[in-house]
């Protein structure tokens, strides 16, 4: 006891530095040494008295040494974790002692470096992550987004591009997830064209109806990539989304088929009609087409682009599309089809359609373009042979 007792007088007239240093030692003499009963006891008495130190330093140097160590004593971890938000964020960030309930409360009450501490855990639960999203700062949330070992709910998910999907980094960092649900990836991808239509329009670069008309068709786009890309289980919720959220239109339906992704038209005409997807089925790829026109008329689709799509299903059936790459990529011979199967129609009548078809078309043929000539750079260089040769 003479050496405890010659201890406490010299941390009342040591410096803080080496106070600091003391405590660290002690700390990890604590955590690595076979002590026995009597001098736990009087370890952890004498770390107490530390946590209570005017200095910060010391106290950040036992918050160092214990704040990723199971067998750290508990009262010296919640000590801790009830000071500064800069000593306290190493034991929120790494200590094992601290259960769902410490942490929900710290996201609750901590501020932000405690919340930034908690969403960098190497082990974090599905309800402390939702907490997070809910309550976090976008700095925890960015933290959250990027922790790929934490369990993060798709409700934690969408809650977050709720808060922050106008935020550039979350939105980066979500889109990095590979678990994204495909309904929320195309909500990112929502807000980023409009968060470009917006900044265009604000620069003059082009009139806001035309930067929104080329903001929605390049969405329209990204959309039929993303469901190409999707489990099936995903295309449901991603259908309800679109549905919900106004952009299940028949340029984005028209797209799809255009597009031999017949499973997203279907699933979007069987939201539409409010019929069961497998008779929509039935019906889109009956033979005759007999009931297809009023499958059509039921989802209020236009009259004025029944035609396209009766004959963009025709086209399918024919193999217009069997060299559809993922089917995201418009096809270029059904659009083609399409128009001219609209030669003879009432340009009144059908303008804006003819108008879309057109756009379609020049995309598919310069998407071909592209592909052609990377193909063709691809390509090994022939070999050269000489005249003497």
């Amino acid at each position: 006891m003479m050496i405890v007792r010659d201890f406490l007088r010299w941390l009342d007239s040591a410096p803080a530095s080496e106070r600091a240093e003391a405590a660290g030692i002690l700390a990890r003499a604590y955590l690595c040494s076979d002590l026995e009963a009597d001098a736990i006891a009087v370890a952890e008495d004498l770390m107490l008295k530390l946590v209570d130190d005017p200095s910060p330093l010391v106290r950040r140097a036992l918050a160092d040494a214990l704040a990723a160590s199971p067998v750290a004593p508990p009262v010296v971890v919640m000590a801790l974790t009830a000071d500064q938000p800069q000593i306290a964020a190493p034991v929120y960030a790494l200590s094992p002692l601290l259960v769902d309930a410490d942490l929900l409360d710290a996201v609750a009450t901590g501020g932000e470096m405690i919340q930034v501490a908690i969403a960098s855990r190497a082990v974090l639960p599905s309800v402390v992550a939702a907490a997070i999203a809910e309550l976090g700062a976008a700095e925890a949330c960015l933290i959250l987004t990027e922790n790929h070992a934490a369990e993060i709910a798709p409700s934690a998910i969408e809650r977050m591009v709720e808060r922050f999907g106008e935020d550039a980094a979350i939105r980066e960092a979500l889109l990095a997830r590979d678990d994204l649900p495909a309904a929320t990836r195309q909500n990112l991808v929502t807000k980023v064209s409009e968060t470009i239509a917006g900044f265009v329009v604000g620069r003059s670069w082009l009139e806001a109806d035309r930067a929104r008309r080329i903001t929605r068709e390049a969405c329209d786009k990204a959309t039929v990539t993303i469901a190409a890309e999707s489990p099936k289980t995903e295309l449901r919720p991603l259908i309800r989304h679109l549905c919900g959220s106004g952009q299940l239109t028949s340029g984005l339906m028209l797209r799809a088929l255009l597009s031999g992704n017949l499973a997203l038209f279907e699933e979007g005409l069987a939201e539409l009609s409010g019929m069961p997807v497998r008779r929509v089925c039935g019906l889109v790829r009956d033979r005759f087409g007999a009931g297809l026109p009023a499958l059509l008329e039921k989802a209020q689709l236009p009259p004025s682009t029944h035609v396209a799509f009766k004959e963009a299903i025709a086209a399918m059936r024919d193999g217009f599309a069997r060299d559809a790459e993922g089917t995201a990529r418009l096809q270029r011979r059904m659009i083609e089809r399409i128009l001219t199967r609209y030669e003879d129609a009432d340009v009144g009548e059908v303008a804006s359609l003819l108008t879309l078809l057109r756009r379609f078309a020049t995309e598919a043929a310069r998407d071909e373009a592209r592909l052609f000539c990377d193909e063709l750079a691809a390509e090994p260089p022939a070999i050269a042979y000489s005249a003497a040769a």
